[in-house]
């Protein structure tokens, strides 16, 4: 099974937005079983749009195409779709009607060419958009299916895996197969050290296809297995994450559709314990991932921005005689910053973080990426030196990370035996 993909979209073209797009749907097809036959951006041009299509076509048994179906002008897919394959075009009703209700939900001015994304060719079939304005849709011409949905990404995300996956699978089920798909996310560790440890493991033996997906600040490794039955595909995975555990199982924080800060969360709420947290380096963004998980009331109390040194002292209790001996950016500071913000907000426990983002203010002692992460829970506080190599926002990521993994590694009762 072939699957081609089409994003359209002149800031595609001239490189003022990134292609996200492309990469996530050739995870989610590579996920499958399925190969990516290739990959092509073109503007918002009938002619581009059209041989485009016609390339990836005679490559593919189906191509994915991504942009061009907003309000605009220069939103031409539908037209040039609809055109290339000699269709006409109609309004589809349902579609109509879930953008008027989002433009009411939202107190939005509606302006008539918004009726334009209700608008799909003739004989196709429509894809609902659960996040956004424009509905997608499928059209099969010559026993190959094209698939068209909005490009901003979060849309994608969700019309791929929701409706394109599945319409995939039904139109070409005796192509596919039994799909059994895992992915193992790593933290700590770089992807040439993942090859190197997994480099005697016969994957190709167990039946299986594994891929390394760096996604920073993350690797992630999934395992693919195609199989005459759904047994026997779950069988082949299953040996393969055997294998992979067996090496790699203290840099693995999390399975599939998990992330780090979820799990912190979910175990944090099943404990019932409470949080405060205090970045200096990090500016916020631990606070911000934990955050993005529904529900972090239940355990996040407070998240403090402590930047200046006055703050550290003021706020959080850090003496003035630690900061001006051993500095802002050291081991003992990280400590009180934890303990001082676990008191503050009367919590269960407390996460600091101290460092050096750059691309300024390193020294020999403590070049650029230094961070002390400390962590304080009224009876112990545990804290950890790294020195990180990126510019400055990888740093900043990458202190989040390895902080939130001090606190899963506590959580999972990791740190008991360790000073």
């Amino acid at each position: 099974m072939k699957v081609g993909i089409l994003t359209i979209g002149n800031e595609l073209i001239s490189g003022k937005t990134p292609d996200t797009n492309s990469s996530f749907i050739a995870r989610q097809l590579h996920a499958q079983g399925w190969q990516t036959s290739v990959i092509m951006s073109v503007p918002d041009d009938e002619d581009a749009i059209k041989t485009g299509l016609n390339h990836i076509m005679s490559l593919s048994g189906a191509v994915v195409v991504t942009g061009g179906l907003g309000p605009t002008a220069d939103d031409i897919t539908t037209s040039a779709t609809a055109r290339a394959f000699g269709l006409g075009i109609y309004t589809d009703q349902a579609a109509l009607k879930h953008i008027r209700d989002r433009f009411e939900k939202f107190h939005l001015k509606w302006t008539a060419n918004n009726e334009k994304q209700a608008h799909v060719p003739e004989g196709a079939e429509t894809i609902k958009n659960p996040v956004g304005m424009a509905w997608g849709y499928s059209l099969k011409r010559d026993g190959k299916i094209i698939a068209v949905v909005p490009g901003v990404p979060s849309e994608v995300k969700r019309m791929v895996t929701e409706g394109i996956i599945p319409i995939l699978r039904k139109e070409f089920k005796d192509a596919a197969g039994h799909v059994e798909s895992r992915t193992i996310k790593l933290s700590g560790i770089t992807e040439a050290n993942v090859d190197q440890v997994l480099a005697d493991v016969d994957f190709g033996s167990l039946g299986v296809n594994i891929g390394f997906y760096p996604n920073f600040p993350e690797i992630q490794i999934v395992l693919t297995a195609i199989a005459s039955t759904e047994k026997d595909a779950r069988k082949r995975t299953t040996a393969a994450h055997e294998r992979v555990s067996e090496r790699l199982k203290q840099y693995i924080f999390a399975y599939d559709q998990d992330t780090l800060e979820g799990i912190v969360a979910g175990v944090l709420t099943d404990k019932n314990l409470t949080l405060a947290v205090a970045e200096s380096c990090t500016g916020g963004l631990i606070t911000d991932r934990l955050t993005d998980v529904p529900g972090s009331s239940a355990f996040l109390e407070r998240g403090v921005i402590a930047y200046s040194n006055n703050c550290k002292a003021d706020l959080l209790g850090v003496p003035q005689d630690v900061l001006r001996e051993f500095g802002a950016v050291s081991e003992k500071t990280a400590i009180f910053m934890a303990e001082g913000v676990r008191k503050l907000g009367k919590c269960n426990l407390g996460l600091s973080t101290t460092g050096i983002a750059g691309p300024a203010g390193g020294t020999a002692e403590k070049p650029v990426g230094t961070v002390f992460i400390a962590l304080a829970d009224g009876t112990r506080t545990f804290c950890r030196n790294y020195t990180f190599r990126w510019d400055r926002r990888r740093n900043k990521t990458m202190m989040s990370q390895a902080a939130l993994m001090l606190l899963k590694r506590y959580l999972a009762g990791e740190l008991e035996h360790e000073r």
